[in-house]
């Protein structure tokens, strides 16, 4: 792709588009629409005619005193302030409100857009295109983004836009015109909350008991039960360690929970039994992250798990350098769904002779998808190695090893790990037998392999389609 091919797809959203072009959600009209607005002129504007008037004019002044380009950012800060003050004690319709005004009356001028690209194309290869780029660049600064900056200067700004963004993605799919808005501050978030500006911290039981009140709010994997159960998962034998920004002081943005074990864990039950004797961390070969748990809704699509694992490895390798072995112990969440829906067609594609064993030992020949699922709510079924088990676990290698969508693994927990370069290692049967487990996978869990000398090799695989696992994995997939 060309120079200008580059920057014509980076602007093109900013642009109106006519009905040949196809109009997107947010500028679709009822009747005939102007090829090119007005400058600063909004394209959807009969939808901000239906807000109400009063409203408008009692937020737009507030927010346009904020976003004025001829006062100083101290004092910009001191206005948005203010308006997050009212924020706070809005109701739901005024807060939507504020948003799409900030969403659409503070967008950039599409006119200067357009005037500022054609000029860098026509300068692409000529010694005028940097000139032409740097113009085109702050045409694309819009006031929008001035307005954003400056609610991020007070010292509780960023908790303020943070929480904004939580509050504007459940809207996106019913409001088109919020878009623009959570586009720009997931925009902002990619760059203030970048991995060189984020401290990784250690997270223990001396730690301030508000600290650790957070660990229990905002655990997503295995649920903690108790006070006990805390201590016990940041005991001295344990580490947990979480990424914080210096303007949430507080917060974990992302944190990861670490047992120490001679080999790789094939059971929850036994990390999180908070009666278990200490592990002698000088004889542990393996660390098992058994626990990821990013904490902050607004800051979807931010990435920070690679730079987490990166960063407590190099950690824990320092601390403790008889380490050898870096692996999860990671739910399946989304196996479930993903078997109801294929069950029938991987039972088909099962060899006759797999298939009439699977039916022998479930009673029903020939078997059916009905039969095993009976079989399966008749459980727990300890035994790993019974026809019934190995299906299940020859159908999660499928999941697992195999499907992709849009070129990504479908598992949530898989696309991160593998991501991040590790490899499908093993999946063991009723490895988490709580109801949380069971109802997610049948109790199913999977090793990530973190093999610090393949991560590259690993993404590059995954980037050509292929999953890399194990050859055990690749076993059960028959």
């Amino acid at each position: 792709m060309n120079p200008a091919s580059w920057w014509g797809q980076r602007v093109s959203d900013w642009l109106p588009k006519g009905k040949a072009a196809g109009v997107s959600p947010a500028d679709k009209p009822e009747g005939k629409q102007e090829a090119v607005p007005a400058p600063h002129k909004p394209a959807a504007t009969r939808q901000l005619e239906a807000l109400d008037a009063a409203v408008v004019r009692k937020m737009l002044k507030p927010l346009q005193a904020v976003a004025d380009s001829t006062v100083s950012e101290v004092e910009g800060g001191r206005r948005a302030r203010a308006f997050a003050q009212w924020y706070a004690s809005a109701n739901t319709q005024e807060r939507r409100q504020a948003c799409i005004l900030m969403s659409e009356r503070f967008a950039p001028d599409p006119q200067r857009i357009r005037q500022a690209r054609e000029a860098y194309e026509a300068a692409v290869g000529t010694p005028e295109e940097g000139v032409a780029e740097i113009r085109l660049r702050k045409a694309l600064y819009s006031d929008r983004t001035r307005l954003l900056q400056r609610f991020a200067v007070f010292p509780q700004g960023m908790r303020f836009l943070v929480d904004l963004r939580t509050e504007l993605l459940p809207q996106l799919k019913n409001d088109k015109r919020l878009l623009a808005l959570e586009a720009e501050l997931e925009g902002l978030f990619s760059t203030w909350f970048d991995v060189a500006f984020l401290e990784l911290r250690r997270i223990s039981w001396d730690s301030p008991a508000s600290l650790v009140e957070k660990l229990i709010q905002y655990e997503a994997v295995h649920d903690i039960k108790s006070w006990a159960d805390v201590k016990n998962r940041l005991d001295s034998d344990r580490r947990c360690y979480g990424f914080f920004h210096a303007r949430l002081p507080d917060e974990p943005l992302i944190f990861v929970e670490v047992a120490f074990t001679r080999e790789i864990a094939s059971n929850i039950v036994p990390l999180l039994d908070e009666t278990a004797e200490a592990v002698d961390l000088s004889k542990a070969t393996t660390a098992i992250f058994y626990s990821i748990s990013n904490t902050q809704t607004g800051l979807k699509g931010i990435s920070f798990g690679d730079s987490l694992i990166k960063r407590v490895v190099d950690t824990l390798k320092a601390d403790f350098p008889q380490l050898k072995t870096f692996a999860t112990l990671s739910p399946i969440p989304g196996f479930r769904a993903w078997y109801r829906k294929n069950a029938a067609r991987l039972l088909e594609e099962l060899p006759d002779k797999h298939r009439r064993t699977l039916g022998r030992y479930i009673g029903f020949e020939p078997v059916t998808v009905e039969h095993i699922q009976t079989w399966l709510d008749q459980g727990p079924h300890p035994d790993a190695k019974c026809p019934g088990a190995r299906w299940m676990l020859h159908c999660a290698s499928r999941y697992l090893g195999h499907e992709l969508e849009q070129g990504r693994p479908m598992d949530p927990v898989a696309r991160f790990h593998l991501g991040n370069g590790a490899r499908v290692e093993h999946i063991h049967w009723l490895a988490d037998p709580s109801a949380k487990g069971m109802q997610q996978s049948w109790g199913l869990m999977v090793n990530y392999l973190y093999d610090l000398k393949k991560l590259d090799r690993h993404r590059k695989m995954l980037r050509e389609g292929k999953i890399p696992v194990s050859g055990e994995v690749s076993d059960l997939s028959l």
